[in-house]
């Protein structure tokens, strides 16, 4: 999938663009061995390349037992190059991949931070709580 200035690309970014984006998107940042391990070990993984620099811009990926568990996570895309609806793109692919290799009623799950809860919302995911809600082993 691809507009003008920015392709979708159905693999995972270069180890080096996934720290990158991660840091400059305002997600948490991981180390190097955490990353790799994301890369490899994902259901899926999808990232946008802007066309004119090569710089990986956006990306998303998903986590699952390809059974009926899948939780969407990474979603980022630096911020010169949001409004331009490429969240949307990552988020349309990978729920089109969950939906085209899941068994029927695959449960899909995400947590959402503030800036993506209107796309989120948007695109049929709703809030849980109070039955349940997100919980976080912290940091050591």
């Amino acid at each position: 999938m691809s507009d003008d200035v920015h392709d979708l690309v159905p693999h995972p970014p270069p180890l080096e663009a996934y720290l990158d984006l991660r840091a400059r998107s305002g997600l948490t940042p991981v180390t190097r061995e955490q990353g790799a391990g994301a890369l490899a070990h994902s259901w899926a993984f999808c990232h946008v390349r802007h066309l004119p620099s090569g710089e990986v811009v956006a990306m998303g990926r998903v986590l699952g037992d390809g059974g009926w568990y899948f939780h969407v996570a990474d979603m980022a895309t630096l911020p010169d190059h949001q409004g331009h609806g490429l969240g949307r793109r990552v988020l349309t692919w990978l729920l089109d991949r969950i939906a085209a290799e899941a068994p029927p009623g695959p449960y899909v799950t995400l947590n959402a931070d503030e800036p993506g809860r209107r796309l989120y919302a948007s695109m049929g995911f709703v809030e849980t709580a109070p039955r349940t809600v997100a919980m976080a082993l912290p940091r050591a």
